[in-house]
């Protein structure tokens, strides 16, 4: 086990910590602690802890927290002033705090993960006898069965095999069971009369388990037994924690990606809502488990959960704020079709417990995160979500003359980013449009009990009020909207929770340099009176990223004389209306002030692009230029209908591409043939040919040879022939040749013939 020495820099984690380095260490001999001089300094011995699966939701948090905690430091009383203060002096404590820090070493889940940053050491074994003499190292034992059910065999021989073998132990080890509330979901109820009557820690021998947690209680009770033996050595401790959130989120994550992706106007909550859901926040979690193994309390069962007792109706409907603001309720049925919940995280959410964690409150010392629960600390959850998912709004502005391509490029850029682009003339329309709908809508009574009040609609007074104001501006400005309406709409457009989520690519608006800065400015630089040498802005809704598309009016008008007609009517791009309008544009940026200008006078430096040098009508190498510029997107990525639609795309181009692969084999396969044919008439008649050819040419050759022969051979022949006949040798042509070639020369000589 590796050590610390008082008074050193801290020692370094992870590898740089040999295995050599295990066991426990001692007072040494002096160090130095001078130039000089030598001081004995005490090395403080740095406890193990075991963890499994530390790449897992609860296993990640916990083991951060628990490696960057001190070995004791649950046992000093809290100070309100530290409790206070502590994130702001992190920093300045974190030399100190990395002295005695634990050791947290354990297992993962998939292998091929890389290993975490605060994890000491990864165990990967091949046998239990491997992963025993690891488990032997630890002083204490921790094995989350909350979120892989697969690990309670594990758990349960390793409980198993450290109790048989306590005899051996060099120094006291602990086990810690981390386990769930939904082994006392079917309890009954403390008082039949009051369903509110809270369960506590004294009632864990009355427990009932859901149907699909029976493991986890049978496992929860042989830790108990086993504890109850020579506690001083092997201490074993049951920890039933409520429903984990916080951070990425877990079971609760399905609400949260819903609300942030804001595809749809009302976020799911399954059945009536009105069960009670007892709830934890990871970090809060981790620090009851660092205070039970240092504490080692006398009770064997504790549980882990924050004072909060919400429904899931309260729960959906805050966590709702993230996005639409509002809940629909459809039936438990329809949940288990979703593919994001599993088994587990549906039986989770439909628990209804009403629980107090009395022993934690009145015997622990918690620097609480989110004691009052979920609800209550909504925003701060919400930005540990977006930080800890990378769920970062991309802010864009597209500046440029008229015709230079703004819009096409701003929609290339929103669908590539999955941002929402910002028009100017569909934020006016949103806006009347949204009047004119609460205006023709009854007054709205007061808010159920737990229920607010719109922010926004609260915000905005009397709607139909305000719709005259803006029509009556309209009908003296020529149709035109002053600025200031417009400016609060674009505002309000900005700061709606879809942009604040994902981002928003502006698309030509603000176009003056007054317009900008009462768009972005604060109202503290209005009151100031501009009295600060630099401009202050609202980074909620200032764009990150200015980009100016540039060009020459006499390409801007070649490309608008280009255009076809259909395109043309109607639109901004006549030529009278075109001319005008740029113009208008030249105008306004060759002054001082500009909307560039306010840009770089916050240090948003906006970046020129020439679009003639392409001279592309769809400016696609302007759009990778600027992707190129901006980077990755930092949100989910594509949704799973996306995905879909995309497999689905993906598909029937490679049916068509094999379509159209299998019709050009057959057309070459066609060809081939009829080919193919063609030469073998074409060798046929070539054939024929030759044969009659060759046909002639025997005949003509053969003539002489017949004439010969019919007129000297077969004569004579035939006489011998019809001699031959008559004697009837033996051998007729021994015969014909014997001793008659006087009478039958030519007998010899045919006989001789090659």
């Amino acid at each position: 086990m590796g050590f610390i020495i008082s008074g050193l820099e801290p020692v370094p984690e992870g590898p740089a910590l040999s295995n050599a380095s295990r066991g426990p260490v001692s007072k040494g001999p002096a160090v130095m602690a001078g130039e000089g001089t030598m001081e004995p300094q005490e090395k403080i011995r740095s406890k193990r802890i075991f963890l499994n699966h530390l790449d897992s939701f609860v296993g990640r948090y916990v083991g951060k927290y628990l490696a960057n905690s001190v070995v004791g430091s649950s046992l000093e009383e809290l100070n309100d002033d530290e409790d206070q203060d502590e994130e702001e002096t992190g920093s300045a404590k974190s030399v100190q705090l990395a002295k005695g820090t634990y050791q947290v070493v354990g297992t993962l889940s998939n292998p091929g993960v890389k290993k975490p940053d605060f994890a000491f050491e990864i165990f990967s074994y091949e046998s239990h006898d491997q992963l025993y003499e690891y488990l032997q190292e630890c002083d204490i034992i921790i094995y989350n069965i909350t979120e892989t059910p697969e690990q309670i065999e594990e758990a349960s021989w390793a409980i198993s095999a450290l109790h048989s073998d306590l005899e051996h132990f060099e120094s006291p080890k602990t086990f810690i069971l981390l386990s769930t509330i939904m082994t006392w979901t079917q309890t009954k109820l403390v008082d039949p009369e009051d369903p509110e009557v809270a369960f506590t820690e004294d009632d864990y021998r009355r427990r009932k388990s859901h149907p699909n947690f029976k493991d986890h209680l049978s496992l929860e009770k042989l830790v108990i037994k086993l504890g109850k033996t020579k506690k001083r050595k092997f201490s074993t401790y049951v920890v039933a924690s409520g429903v984990v959130y916080g951070m990425d989120e877990s079971v609760f994550h399905f609400f949260f990606k819903e609300a942030w992706l804001g595809l749809n106007p009302t976020i799911p909550c399954f059945g009536d809502g009105k069960n009670v859901i007892p709830t934890i926040h990871v970090n809060d979690l981790a620090r009851v488990l660092h205070n039970i193994a240092e504490h080692k309390p006398k009770t064997y069962y504790i549980f882990a959960l924050d004072d909060s007792k919400h429904t899931l109706k309260q729960l959906v409907k805050a966590i709702s704020k993230l996005g639409p603001g509002k809940i629909q309720h459809i039936p438990q049925e329809e949940a288990l079709l979703n593919y994001e919940l599993t088994q587990s995280d549906f039986d989770h959410l439909l628990v209804n417990l009403t629980m107090e964690a009395f022993f934690i409150k009145e015997n622990f010392n918690i620097r609480w995160v989110a004691e009052s629960g979920i609800v209550e600390n909504i925003q701060s959850l919400f930005n540990e979500y977006k930080q800890s998912r990378g769920l970062v709004p991309l802010k864009i502005a597209i500046h440029g003359p008229p015709a230079v391509g703004k819009t096409s490029v701003a929609d290339k850029l929103a669908k590539h980013y999955k941002l929402h682009h910002i028009k100017i003339k569909d934020v006016i329309t949103e806006a009347i449009a949204d009047l004119e709908l609460r205006s023709s809508l009854p007054v709205v009574e007061e808010p159920e009990e737990g229920e607010e009040q719109d922010d926004e609609e609260a915000g905005d007074g009397d709607p139909q009020e305000l719709l005259d104001q803006i029509k009556e501006n309209m009908d003296q400005s020529g149709g035109r909207l002053d600025d200031n309406y417009i400016i609060k709409f674009m505002k309000k457009k900005l700061l709606s929770m879809p942009c604040q989520n994902q981002g928003f690519i502006l698309d030509g608006f603000p176009k003056t340099y007054l317009q900008t800065k009462d768009l972005f400015g604060t109202e503290e630089e209005e009151e100031e009176g501009g009295k600060n040498k630099f401009p202050q802005y609202d980074k909620a809704i200032t764009p990150e990223h200015a980009f100016s598309l540039e060009a020459s009016d006499e390409f801007l008008k070649q490309r608008i004389l280009n255009l076809p007609e259909s395109v043309v009517v109607g639109t901004h791009y006549t030529q009278e209306r075109f001319l005008r309008y740029l113009a208008q544009y030249r105008e306004q940026n060759t002054e001082d002030e500009t909307l560039l200008n306010y840009f770089d006078e916050i240090e948003i430096h906006p970046m020129h692009i020439d679009v003639s040098q392409d001279n592309d009508e769809e400016n696609t190498p302007i759009v990778h230029d600027i992707i190129q510029i901006v980077g990755k997107a930092k949100n989910y990525g594509p949704t799973v209908e996306e995905l879909k639609e995309l497999q689905r795309k993906e598909a029937d181009e490679r049916l068509a591409k094999e379509a159209a692969e299998r019709t050009e084999q057959e057309r070459r396969e066609a060809e081939e043939a009829a080919e193919k044919l063609a030469r073998w008439e074409e060798w046929n008649k070539r054939l024929e040919e030759v044969k009659k050819q060759e046909h002639e040419f025997l005949e003509a050759h053969s003539i002489p040879l017949r004439n010969y022969l019919m007129q000297n051979v077969m004569p004579t022949l035939t006489q011998g022939l019809i001699e031959c006949c008559k004697i009837r040798p033996d051998d007729p042509v021994d015969f014909l040749i014997q001793d008659d070639t006087t009478r039958f020369p030519f007998l010899t000589v045919a006989y001789t013939q090659p």
